[in-house]
């Protein structure tokens, strides 16, 4: 089982993705520079963890 994913990681990481598709990719490192620059983000534990869920996210999309 993964580890469960706050609302506050969910709405922001879904907000991120809608708006900026274009920007996010596979690769995780890419992600936290993407995240990094779109929004600003004091923690950079909560960033990495964003970026995860985008990361994620994008590789569903990709799937289906």
């Amino acid at each position: 089982m993964g580890r469960i994913k706050t609302t506050l990681v969910k709405r922001t990481g879904s907000k991120l993705f809608k708006e900026n598709e274009d920007k996010f990719s596979n690769d995780f490192a890419e992600n936290k520079l993407a995240v990094d620059e779109l929004a600003e983000i004091q923690s950079k534990k909560l960033r990495n963890v964003i970026a995860g869920y985008v990361t994620r996210l994008n590789k569903n999309k990709k799937e289906l």
